[in-house]
């Protein structure tokens, strides 16, 4: 079998680039070792764990309602095995879409495991009838989109089913009594936010100084302190795992950090320490590819590898791992196939962590304005402030913006509260069309909406903030 087009891998970036090159008319196979498409995100990632953390929004807020206006509900029943249901039934619902969408753009799908038998072959390994005789397909390009799996250090696998990944975790296979989470990350967060709402008592290790390494400090805080009260103060910083055991069908954890010293034992153990691309076994050292100490495919802005036949997207390509961003690149590489000037050359890549309350930040970061000894201006704007915030009673977020002293131009945004996500996507617009503040201050916002601490963050810069007061600064122009 030949194919101008191979894409290997189906997840968000694979499935977008065999899609959008069928679009334009050129032949695809795709190469997917398992029976459904959507990868990680959609089969036990993104969209999973977003399914059972509505679940879990849902309860906090009875919780809120009974607190803080008197209204009260029975303490919920939770039956896994419906929840469980209803997150499988997404899953199969937006992977039975991809699959339709595949046929009708004749996108022929491979399922197999793929491996470079050199720069223009696959060796393809599986019992699915779809494998052509010999087992091998060749092409003229291959997309490598082959993302990632979660990290599990040596010391942790004791072969035991009550030490979990993220896999294991949105399995859901029980609500433990008592549930450890490994690891301060985003994906340990969420879940542990899900099984505590759920009802297990969760705790949280992490061996650096604070949750969510890689955000800025001040976007952490209100959710350290939202999680601080919701776990009971079972959140253990600059604490390691010296080591774990099962013990009388528990695991049995040895910490040593100054929080937390000594043994306890858990039901169930949830690793969540960072994921790792997947491209050990794919055969690359028989093409002209190269990959780096952290097992990432070199490639330049236009996806391309060293390889003049190869093109790496999603995650195996490089940080940040987000699915949106790998559906970004998939459109980069496909351009570049098809002999058009196209580049990754993102000023705002958002990331949003799905916590309660959400994070979420795009561009310049304030750590890295220091890092760089960049001067910026940074304005912040309290929700404390905003009537919407006040009306749901969810005050303890903020909206900033990093701006250029010079140009006033928005370089960077951070936000911190319910629906950060959904209110990144601005910031994102703004930063990439190189907006100036008032841009931001002359758009009309709607009120009263939690998208008006945009505008209101950027009026801070001017002093015109018309909820709080701040000595004006900047003229603007």
């Amino acid at each position: 079998m030949h194919a101008p087009v191979v894409v290997l891998g189906g997840g968000p970036g694979g499935y977008a680039a065999a899609f959008l090159a069928a679009d334009e008319g050129l032949e695809v196979v795709l190469v997917e070792a398992e029976s459904r498409l959507g990868g990680t995100c959609l089969l036990r990632g993104c969209i999973p764990s977003k399914a059972l953390l509505h679940v879990a929004k849902v309860i906090s807020e009875t919780h809120e309602l009974t607190e803080e206006w008197g209204v009260s509900f029975n303490t919920p029943a939770i039956d896994v095995d419906k929840v469980r249901a209803r997150k499988e039934k997404v899953i199969e619902t937006l992977s039975g879409g991809l699959g339709q969408l595949a046929k009708r753009r004749n996108v022929k799908i491979v399922r197999a495991r793929g491996r470079f038998e050199n720069s223009t072959t696959l060796v393809l390994e599986g019992d699915d009838p779809s494998i052509p005789e010999g087992g091998k397909l060749t092409f003229d390009y291959c997309v490598i989109a082959t993302g990632s799996v979660p990290a599990m250090p040596p010391s942790f696998q004791i072969g035991s089913s009550r030490v979990m990944d993220s896999t294991g975790a949105l399995a859901l296979q029980d609500i433990p009594k008592k549930l450890l989470v490994i690891g301060g990350g985003y994906i340990g967060l969420e879940m542990g936010t899900v099984y505590a709402s759920l009802g297990s008592e969760v705790s949280v290790v992490e061996m650096t100084e604070g949750l969510l390494p890689g955000a800025d400090r001040d976007l952490v805080k209100p959710l350290h302190n939202r999680l601080k009260k919701i776990l009971d103060n079972r959140i253990y910083l600059n604490t390691k795992v010296g080591s774990i055991a099962e013990v009388d069908n528990q695991i049995e954890v040895a910490f040593e950090g100054p929080g937390k010293f000594g043994h306890e034992r858990f039901d169930r153990v949830l690793v969540s320490v960072g994921r790792r691309p997947v491209t050990q076994g794919l055969g690359l050292e028989n093409t002209l590819a190269k990959v780096n100490q952290r097992g990432f495919v070199v490639c330049d802005n236009q996806q391309r590898t060293e390889d003049p036949h190869l093109f790496a997207i999603g995650d195996v390509a490089g940080d940040p791992m987000l699915a949106h961003k790998a559906s970004h690149e998939a459109k980069v590489a496909i351009e570049v196939i098809l002999g058009r000037p196209a580049y990754f050359d993102k000023a705002a890549i958002p990331a949003v962590v799905f916590t309660d309350p959400e994070i979420a930040w795009a561009g310049l970061t304030d750590d890295q304005a220091k890092k760089e000894n960049r001067k910026v201006d940074i304005e912040v704007y309290p929700w404390a402030a905003s009537g919407r915030a006040q009306a749901l009673g969810r005050t303890e977020g903020f909206t900033k913006w990093l701006i250029d002293p010079e140009t006033h131009r928005v370089l960077g945004c951070g936000i911190v509260g319910p629906g950060a996500g959904e209110l990144i996507s601005e910031a994102v617009l703004a930063i990439e069309m190189g907006c100036e503040v008032r841009d931001l201050t002359e758009s009309i916002h709607p009120h009263p909406t939690l998208s008006e601490t945009l505008m209101n963050a950027g009026e801070v810069h001017f002093g015109t903030a018309t909820e709080i007061y701040k000595p004006k600064k900047h003229s603007g122009s």
